[in-house]
């Protein structure tokens, strides 16, 4: 049957056009049911065979009971095809997990084209109100008789109240809390006339109460101080400000530090923002006043939020009486950044103790709180798993076991190199190579490797072998399609969330000692001053000889007792990489520090038994050379092939204003840094030095610190000049030396073989929009990896420290007016030391804000920036089921 529709739109020259299109309806199109008796094929039921129910959900129900849908006990679900657009159209996130509900094997989920079936198609779509099919949800959820499924509907939000009714209220009624948002047609507006600024919002993670948004428009971050200024934003939502007075400006070192169970200081919404407290620097008078530098602004429309599903526990409380067992709740979450979440529960007694996930349904200005509805329940509060699962959802990432569609595009175990590979004119053979690995101890996951052989002529072949991972993720594949929604692995302190399957990731790919494996390689001759003469690329097959770990590598270049082939070719390879290393720092390259953290785990209990800073040794830097080397050639070879659609890794210079705390600290302790270039930054460290030998590292800390995020981006979203990695001083760079545990070197080896004629380039390479979301996504799931590695150290430091109260030297890092952050060496720990407790009066301490000092009034005691304290270390729980490590003066 042909159905026509008609419709009428206008083009951008204001031509009304008329459009007709033709629509074909079916009678044959199956509804999933197996007891249909239309004649369909039956071969993909997806219902049950006698349900007692078949859902029909509308776009509604899916947008905003996404939660409970996906719980198991909502089952025999129709998915309409014109829902399901819809959505995709609505919410990107939602979809997703619609599309992941409908081709789980587990669930009956069955998506039903009825657009073009002739008995359910419609010309116009007309029926209930939202609100109608949200009060149908729950007699439905009702009619389950599983009370603890009411918890999941999400209510929806009491409608805004306008300022102008708010006069007519009696004084039992609700107070207005925070102001009313901006319409976004005033919002776009303002930000056009320069009244309004925009930019992300992130709220201080060692005090709640102020946050910071970063604003294009006026090149600086704006202090957002107090709740009521946030006026219902949360962490990562898109916002518009608006400035104060430039009198109500403040310093960011004039803020306090806020105690952890110190109370939320929302109070009434002022009609302007001139509340907002204003501290005074050392020895001022409000007449006096310096001039601040940092500009201070108020929330007053929110452009995108970035609500998601958040992990915690509730406040303790009494259990209620009657009321069928429904109770209002506080959810403190995790995240000390997220306001308390307000729910209603008919489980209370069985939730005191877990952590649970609540999700976020709207927040009233008349509510000093946001509601939300609890989702799912994740373990016991304080067991390590249930913490760990806890980091996992918190940075949204995905732990799940791999899906049979995924395992069956794996080849078949024991997997070895075939006689095809082996005459395969695309790969040379290169198993005589004398190939070693260097990696961390235990490392399963080997995907690079090196050789280093001399040459008659006097010079040197050098090669860096990876492993060859788009010979078995081919794309548009489900295993090539889970990678990249994955786009990295996750190593958490004692486990490994891998981006590929494991038969993967520590066999067939893993370029382990002693078994032929393939591998992409790149080889360079070099000359004894690691000049490069010539560098080439080949899919290879390669035979490692040795594993060895940092320490064992480190272990046989100093002995000078062993002379054997493999010590011979490190001490090359290490000689080679010492001159690389300085020609880099030559061009402005910086050598920054991390406090990163290593522990050693009990294999039995997986508990810490000990922690400390990881130490990085030659062997560490010898091998992060030539891997920056082969990145640099990569980049530029797939560059010169594909202008317009490689990957590439970018490091924007940093601005002055990010600078500016480096800057300051410097100064306080005489210290004159150059950051005109990252050479004159360079060079600057180098002469940072002092009678402290760990001076110089802290201070190269707090300057990493102060950088921008690396970032992947299409080259042809970019000009060349801003393709420029500022922390490796290189014009290119990309990564292709990780393929095993990062998507974005997959790609790079596919736009590699494509360079070299090996392989077709897959066409998404074509769609440019595509690859730049592509490129976001590595970029957001790379920082969440990060997030993630920190919050598991975290997780084990307080394990670590649960039982073993002690104390240890800390230096400070940064004044506050009630207070300083720490940074204790030994253990990678940084915190607030409070030098008032809660209630005192911080009067008797005065902040020096050019000196970065801290003293007592009477000048009894004084604390300045990098200057060294003594400090006890316990975990405390001053906010139930929210433990800390607490950081006290001795």
């Amino acid at each position: 049957m042909l159905k026509s529709k008609a419709f009428t739109r206008q083009t951008r020259q204001g031509r009304i056009l008329k459009e007709v299109r033709e629509h074909y309806l079916r009678d044959d199109i199956y509804c999933g049911a197996p007891f249909c008796d239309k004649g369909c094929d039956k071969s993909s039921a997806r219902l049950s065979a006698s349900p007692s129910t078949i859902l029909v959900l509308d776009t509604n129900v899916v947008l905003n009971q996404i939660d409970l849908l996906e719980n198991p006990a909502i089952d025999n679900v129709v998915v309409l095809s014109v829902v399901l657009a819809e959505v995709k159209n609505k919410d990107i996130a939602v979809y997703n997990r619609l599309r992941a509900l409908c081709s789980n094997s587990l669930r009956n989920f069955f998506v039903f084209s009825n657009e073009y079936h002739k008995d359910t198609y419609v010309e116009a779509m007309a029926g209930e109100s939202p609100n109608d099919r949200n009060d149908r949800v729950e007699c439905y959820v009702k009619s389950l008789g599983q009370a603890e499924l009411l918890d999941l509907i999400v209510q929806p939000p009491s409608e805004e109240v306008n300022m102008e009714d708010v006069e007519d209220l009696r004084p039992s009624k609700r107070k207005v809390i925070y102001n009313e948002h901006k319409p976004m047609s005033e919002i776009t507006s303002g930000l056009l006339r320069g009244l309004f600024h925009q930019g992300k919002l992130r709220v201080n993670r060692f005090n709640p109460f102020e946050a910071y948004v970063g604003s294009e428009s006026i090149g600086d971050e704006i202090i957002i101080y107090g709740r009521a200024n946030m006026n219902r934003a949360f962490d990562g939502d898109i916002v518009a400000v608006e400035l104060l007075p430039q009198e109500q400006w403040q310093e960011e070192k004039s803020l306090a530090l806020a105690d952890e169970d110190e109370e939320e200081d929302v109070h009434l919404a002022p009609n302007s923002a001139d509340d907002a407290p204003r501290v005074l620097n050392q020895g001022q008078t409000a007449s006096e006043e310096m001039k601040p530098s940092r500009p201070t602004g108020r929330v007053v429309g929110i452009i995108k939020r970035n609500w998601h599903s958040y992990c915690g526990s509730l406040e303790p409380m009494p259990m209620p009486g009657g009321n069928g067992g429904l109770a209002h709740a506080l959810f403190v979450s995790k995240d000390r950044r997220i306001p308390k979440i307000r729910i209603q529960t008919r489980q209370l007694g069985n939730l005191l103790d877990k952590r649970i996930i609540v999700a976020v349904d709207s927040w009233d200005r008349l509510s000093r709180y946001p509601t939300g509805h609890y989702v799912r329940t994740i373990g016991e509060i304080g067991d390590r798993d249930t913490e760990t699962e806890v980091v996992l959802i918190e940075n949204d990432i995905d732990a799940r076991p791999f899906s049979v569609q995924v395992l069956a595009c794996l080849p078949p175990l024991p997997w070895s190199v075939s006689s095809q590979d082996l005459t395969n004119p695309i790969r040379q053979d290169l198993r005589h190579l004398r190939v070693c690995s260097v990696d961390p101890p235990g490392c399963r996951d080997i995907d690079d490797a090196l050789h280093c052989m001399p040459l008659p002529n006097g010079n040197f072949e050098v090669g860096v072998h990876i492993a060859d991972v788009t010979n078995f993720v081919h794309p548009g594949t489900p295993l090539d399609d889970e990678a990249s929604q994955r786009g990295t692995s996750v190593y958490l302190v004692e486990r490994r969330i891998d981006m590929l399957p494991k038969p993967l990731t520590e066999d067939i790919c893993s370029l382990r000692a002693d078994v032929e494996r393939l591998a992409f390689s790149v080889i360079w001759e070099m000359t004894p001053d690691a000049e490069i003469i010539s560098t080439r690329y080949t899919k290879s097959v390669i035979k490692s000889c040795a594993a060895l770990s940092y320490v064992e590598a480190q272990a046989r270049m100093d002995d000078s007792r062993l002379v054997d082939p493999i010590t011979s070719d490190l001490r090359n390879l290490n000689g080679l990489a010492k001159i690389m290393r300085q020609r880099r720092i030559d061009r402005g390259a910086l050598t920054l520090a991390s406090a990163e953290v290593k522990f050693q785990i009990d294999t039995e209990t997986h508990d810490p038994l000990d922690i400390g800073m990881y130490q990085i040794r030659e062997a560490n830097q010898m091998v992060e050379e030539f891997m920056l080397a082969a990145n640099v050639a990569v980049a530029e070879k797939i560059l010169k092939h594909f202008p317009l659609c490689s990957l590439l890794r970018r490091h924007p210079s940093p601005t002055k204003e990010m600078l500016e705390p480096l800057l300051r600290t410097a100064e306080a302790v005489g210290l004159s840094l150059d950051v005109t270039s990252s050479k004159a930054l360079a060079d600057s460290l180098d002469r940072a030095v002092g009678d402290d030998p760990y001076f110089n590292k802290l201070i190269r800390i707090l300057t990493t610190r102060c950088m921008t995020q690396a970032v992947y981006f299409c080259s042809g979203d970019l000009s060349p000049p801003e393709y420029l990695h500022y922390g490796l001083a290189s014009q290119l760079y990309t990564h292709f030396t990780s393929p095993i545990r990062r998507y974005a070197d997959v790609i790079v080896h596919r736009l590699l073989a494509a360079s070299l004629g090996i392989y077709k380039l897959p066409g998404v390479f074509q769609d440019r929009p595509k690859l730049t979301s592509i490129s976001d996504n590595l970029n957001y799931r790379h920082r969440n990896a990060q997030m993630a590695s920190r919050a598991s150290v975290e997780l084990h430091t307080l394990i670590f420290f649960r039982k073993r109260p002690t104390d240890a030297e800390a230096r400070i890092v940064k004044i506050r007016s009630n207070g300083f952050i720490v940074f204790v060496p030994k253990y990678g720990i940084e915190g607030p030391v409070y030098l008032t407790s809660k209630g005192e009066n911080a009067g008797e301490w005065l902040a020096d804000e050019k000196q970065q000092r801290i003293r007592k009034v009477d000048g009894s005691v004084s604390y300045g920036v990098l200057g060294t304290v003594r400090i006890h270390m316990e975990v405390v729980e001053p906010q139930p089921n929210r433990p800390k490590l607490q950081l006290t003066l001795v």
